[in-house]
C-alpha cells in the first residue's frame, strides 16, 4: 500500500471519530438549551455522534484492510 493512501485513510478515520464527538457535543449542547433548536434534534444529534465516532471507524478500518497474504 502506498504511504499516501495509509495517510489519508488514517485522516478520514480520525476525522470520523472528531466528527462524532463534535456532534455528541452539540446535541449536549441543545439538549440543555444553550442552543435554542428542538429538543429532539439534539437527541438525533447524540445518537448520529455516537454512531459516527465508535461504528463508522471500525466499519471503514474492515473494509480497507488490507487482505491476508
Amino acid at each position: 500500500m502506498n504511504d499516501d493512501v495509509a495517510r489519508n485513510r488514517w485522516l478520514i478515520l480520525n476525522l470520523a471519530r472528531i466528527l462524532g464527538v463534535a456532534l455528541v457535543v452539540t446535541g449536549l449542547l441543545v439538549t440543555q438549551g444553550t442552543i435554542d433548536w428542538p429538543v429532539e434534534v439534539g437527541y438525533a444529534l447524540i445518537a448520529i455522534g455516537i454512531v459516527d465516532a465508535f461504528v463508522a471507524p471500525q466499519f471503514l478500518a474492515r473494509r480497507w484492510r488490507s487482505p491476508p497474504e
